[in-house]
């Protein structure tokens, strides 16, 4: 069935609005996936509250002109599908890698992450890298660290060892 020119202005203003926000990105290709594992593919992406559109190749390349997904637009060919991200490419590469992994006829063309094309052979190092709540956790940590190994001094020492302590070291850098 044919779309009609109101019909196709309101797809292209949804892919505009979606583009326009999409920061991480990444082209998928679905020949031969199954109507059930699309529907799979879908629930995981949207489970970590990001977003997975069929697009029509023609009215997609119109709304990237001018925005950075526009780097891709090689790709655009054959049923293709975007899967987009505005916080985190390193949930959405690992949901894509995962699956591909369960249904390998999904095809991982290429990838947008911060502005920047991604190879489709480097979708796989993104999906392996640390998500950025690991990251902030690891930071926190090793921000702890220091003072709670003092806290840990401080409480089994003493005050009296404490100062004896401070005292020799203040000697030795004299």
């Amino acid at each position: 069935m044919a779309l009609t020119r109101a019909k196709k202005s309101e797809i292209l203003e949804g892919y505009e609005q979606a583009m326009a926000e999409a920061q991480h990105a990444f082209v998928v290709g679905f020949r031969g996936i199954t109507v059930n594992q699309v529907t799979e593919l879908r629930r995981r992406i949207r489970e970590k509250g990001d977003h997975y559109v069929v697009v029509k190749n023609t009215i997609a390349l119109r709304a990237a002109a001018g925005r950075p997904l526009e780097q891709l637009k090689e790709h655009f060919s054959g049923p293709t599908a975007i899967a987009y991200s505005l916080s985190d490419p390193v949930a959405i590469a690992k949901v894509l890698t995962e699956f591909k992994k369960e249904a390998p006829v999904l095809g991982l063309k290429a990838g947008l992450v911060e502005g920047r094309p991604v190879a489709a052979n480097q979708i796989d190092e993104i999906a392996s890298m640390p998500s950025r709540e690991e990251l902030l956790t690891k930071l926190l940590f090793l921000m702890q660290s220091p003072i709670s190994r003092f806290v840990k001094v401080l409480a089994a020492a003493g005050p009296r060892r404490l100062a004896t302590v401070l005292d020799q070291v203040a000697k030795q850098k004299n």
